[in-house]
């Protein structure tokens, strides 16, 4: 007769944003400025990515949320990145945030989402800390900061955690996107090689190249799993 396990409850996961699994990208928006986010973001929009996230250091970012989650239209996921503590988790979602983004294992921000019913993606690099951040209750895991592995650091992770949902963040390069994914990345956060200059003014036509460019990437790799 087997005996009952014993403990606490396993977490309510929610599962991840549906814009994030559908397009494969989380955009995010990080600057010395918001002057540029709102325009920065319905480029994007435009060009098919409904996944965004702006971070906490952009100064003034709750503002710009506020403003972005009353004018963004409907079918848009707007997330707070570098959430790390459960005030700054209260504010970002009372400002209108959809999402919660840290840079590593923060249970008391995982504790607000999962009170408030939103998802949260936790950074983590090692298996320790993805299981620790899966059996937390993440809706998936940022794998953080990327590129000090790349792609093949995600597949190894993958080989003993196949079930736990990568979303490989932090220097992830356009060129790189296909293969990510065809390591079994549910989707990539990319930052500054997407938004390039646009986020101080800069060639908004170069960006919706640029997100064309990346999707089709997402594309490419999923096709080629």
């Amino acid at each position: 007769m087997s005996t009952p396990l014993t403990g606490p409850p396993p977490p309510t996961r929610l599962a991840p944003t549906t814009q994030l699994l559908e397009t494969g990208v989380m955009a995010i928006l990080r600057a010395p400025t918001a002057h540029y986010v709102e325009r920065a973001a319905e480029v994007l929009i435009d060009a098919g990515i409904t996944c965004i996230e702006l971070t906490l250091t952009v100064p003034g970012a709750l503002d710009a949320v506020a403003r972005l989650a009353q004018n963004l239209p409907s079918g848009v996921a707007l997330g707070v990145g570098t959430v790390t503590s459960a005030q700054q988790a209260a504010d970002a979602l009372n400002s209108g945030a959809g999402f919660l983004v840290s840079p590593a294992i923060c249970p008391d921000v995982q504790s607000v989402a999962a009170a408030r019913g939103v998802p949260h993606y936790p950074g983590a690099w090692t298996p320790s800390e993805v299981l620790t951040a899966w059996q937390g209750g993440a809706a998936a895991v940022k794998l953080f900061p990327a590129a000090s592995g790349g792609p093949g650091h995600l597949r190894r992770l993958r080989d003993p955690l196949p079930d736990v949902p990568l979303v490989p963040t932090g220097g992830v390069a356009l060129d790189d996107v296909s293969e990510y994914l065809q390591a079994g990345a549910v989707a990539v956060g990319v930052g500054t090689p997407l938004l390039g200059d646009a986020l101080v003014g800069g060639d908004l036509a170069a960006l919706a190249e640029r997100a064309r460019r990346l999707l089709d990437a997402v594309e490419s790799g999923r096709r080629d799993r």
